[in-house]
């Protein structure tokens, strides 16, 4: 199951810099996770600051 990002985003981009396989862009006040590309590594809640990525 892939991650998706709560409404607990701040925006900051972190998760995308540390996504290995660029799921993850700039979405309309949060960052959003493509569930297709997503190969559940979480990757991207080990970089977020306000642990927004759930898996």
């Amino acid at each position: 199951m892939a991650y998706k990002i709560t409404d607990a985003c701040i925006a900051c981009g972190a998760c995308a810099d540390g996504c290995p396989v660029n799921a993850i862009t700039e979405g309309d006040g949060k960052y959003e996770i493509n569930a297709d590309l997503c190969i559940d590594c979480g990757a991207c809640a080990d970089v977020c600051p306000v642990s927004a990525p759930e898996a």
